[in-house]
């Protein structure tokens, strides 16, 4: 039986039989049942989206809990919410009416750092930038790189396929990861990969499971790259009289074949924000900001940062500026990452994800403004423009009547810009159930066929995040 919402009565009955067996069968798993408790794992980022109140959760503290806990949520057909720290802006890990939610954020063990084959062996609830800063003090570099680094998991990030402000130059969390440990819906444990830096054996599982979020597997343990760590990052901004300006020198430096490891931009909107917030003394009348920067060896983070302020010169910029050393440029870039944070400040904020192939960012620029302009929306766009992804955030007042609606249409207008330039509605929060929707309109419906049947040979009776993804 393929299960997504049942009757609550049935719930109730299915939970407090599970419920039972795991007091008995697993009694050093912590479980939350009083509703209270229950409630604070309804949501994750995305507080708009409507959730349900899961009927139970459980924080396991190993593999064999994980596996304890599958094992017997199939045997009652209660489905099941894989959970991190909540960070997630798709709706993911939100709650489901009376499902049973696995907590992973006691697994937060880090079990070795291997510096002769650059890997390290995590648990998924290790927060990212705790990993960041035990392998640095190895000398070595982990580098996907969330804006929520602080806060989010590595089992989240593994989810989701997470992105952030380094894709540009290192690419997504797939490209990092060598090997996991995952646990199937009956409560099966298999692994894929390894420490090998390369493996064609059978099919790539390791990648299969990374990006699912949750809706094939369970990850209890992954394997991830790592390189030597990198010296500091030189930094600089440019602003801009038009944001098709920024638009155009983002372009520009791909064209001539930069590869910074951070390209970000910031909109009027957001600048006005992030100054506000931190008091930076940014150019508050620039209709648009980019923030790059390099991490190249000795001279050759000046030379270039040189070649990318040609491109920004030539393409419009007003000004450009450089930090004075680490220090500054670490506070530039912290500001970045907490530009939701100060937007939030403004208003009730919804946060999309489009992305388009680089060349294409001046057009999605363009047409993020003209829909928002359309609908007499405010909207507040940043993002990674280096690889071509930019969050638009529509900004209401709170309490707005009318949030809802326009929130959906406006987003749907976007999204088919966003595909119409042969990009995608999600570069890296994921479809979870925030944009289900649109994944067979962007994969087909024989794509998304596919899909189902993997979904369907590895979780048969549905119950591991039934209606998220598709």
């Amino acid at each position: 039986m393929a299960l997504s919402r049942v009757d609550a009565s049935t719930d109730a009955a299915r939970v407090g039989a599970l419920l039972s067996d795991i007091t008995r069968e697993l009694p050093a798993v912590r479980l939350l049942t009083d509703p209270a408790d229950r409630e604070a794992y309804r949501l994750d980022e995305t507080a708009y989206l409507s959730a349900g109140l899961p009927g139970a959760v459980a924080f396991p503290a190993s593999t064999a809990d994980v596996a304890g806990l599958l094992r017997l949520a199939s045997a009652h057909g209660v489905p099941v919410v894989p959970r991190g720290a909540g960070t997630g802006l798709s709706g993911g890990a939100a709650g489901i009416e009376g499902a049973l939610t696995i907590v992973l954020t006691r697994l937060d063990r880090i079990l070795e750092i291997d510096r002769d084959n650059l890997c390290v062996i995590t648990q998924p609830g290790v927060i990212n930038a705790v990993l960041k800063a035990a392998v640095a003090k190895e000398g070595l570099f982990y580098p996907p790189d969330p804006a929520s680094y602080e806060t989010c998991s590595i089992g989240g990030n593994l989810g989701t396929n997470a992105g952030g402000l380094c894709c540009v130059k290192y690419g997504q969390t797939r490209d990092w990861v060598l090997g996991l440990e995952v646990v199937l819906a009956d409560g099966t444990v298999i692994r894929t990969g390894g420490r090998t830096v390369k493996d064609t054996a059978g099919y790539s599982l390791t990648h299969l499971f990374v990006g699912s979020q949750g809706t094939l597997a369970i990850i209890t343990e992954a394997t991830l790259r790592l390189r030597p760590l990198p010296g500091p990052r030189s930094t600089l901004l440019a602003f801009f009289a038009t944001l098709g300006a920024a638009g155009e020198a983002v372009a520009a430096m791909t064209r001539s074949g930069l590869v910074p490891v951070t390209l970000e931009l910031l909109d009027h909107e957001t600048i006005l924000a992030v100054d506000d917030a931190h008091k930076l003394g940014l150019d508050r009348e620039a209709a648009a900001m980019l923030l790059v920067e390099s991490d190249a060896p000795g001279l050759a983070a000046g030379a270039e940062l040189d070649a990318a302020e040609t491109a920004i010169l030539a393409s419009g910029a007003t000004s450009v500026v450089r930090a004075a050393d680490a220090t500054e440029a670490d506070w530039l870039r912290q500001a970045r990452r907490l530009a939701l944070r100060a937007l939030e400040l403004k208003g009730m904020v919804r946060m999309e994800d489009v992305g388009v192939p680089r060349s294409r960012v001046p057009e999605l620029l363009a047409g993020i403004e003209r829909i928002t302009a359309a609908h007499g929306v405010r909207c507040a766009t940043f993002g990674h423009a280096g690889d071509g992804n930019l969050h638009p955030n529509f900004i209401f007042d709170r309490g707005d009547p009318e949030a809802e609606r326009l929130t959906e249409v406006v987003r749907d207008e976007i999204f088919r810009v966003a595909l119409d330039l042969g990009g995608t509605v999600t570069a890296e929060h994921g479809i979870g159930s925030a944009r289900r929707a649109w994944l067979p309109i962007q994969r087909g419906e024989g794509a998304v066929a596919v899909m189902r049947s993997i979904k369907a040979a590895l979780d048969p009776l549905g119950i591991l995040n039934p209606g998220r993804v598709i």
